[in-house]
């Protein structure tokens, strides 16, 4: 598994339920090498202005990225998981989108300049 894999996971829902989703990895994390994910959902109604993205099937890396239809890849979803909780890679989204997301994700916890 790499950075960029779209992964299977079970993924605590916000009525506390566990669900099958797939899931985007960000990074490793430190101490011990877990990976960071955000969660992926078909709900794209859902999305954050200017912070989640969609990938669609007009999408230039739609085709690797094993997802049957649009989907949000929700950047306010964030899990960190071990390696052994993955139950596979379902594909795979580009560098470029990984290193956007990635971006995105850390203007946003960087402090602004009023705080």
């Amino acid at each position: 598994m790499k950075e960029g894999d779209i992964l299977l996971a079970s993924l605590v829902q916000g009525d506390g339920t566990v669900k099958d989703r797939p899931t985007l990895f960000l990074s490793r994390m430190p101490p011990f090498q877990d990976f960071l994910v955000c969660g992926i959902s078909t709900q794209t109604q859902q999305a954050v202005p200017d912070f989640d993205e969609t990938i669609a099937p007009a999408d230039p890396d739609f085709r690797t990225s094993g997802l049957k239809a649009a989907s949000l890849i929700r950047l306010g979803y964030l899990a960190v998981l071990p390696r052994s909780e993955f139950k596979g890679r379902i594909g795979s989204v580009s560098a470029a989108r990984r290193k956007r997301l990635l971006t995105k994700l850390s203007d946003f916890l960087r402090p602004s300049a009023e705080g």
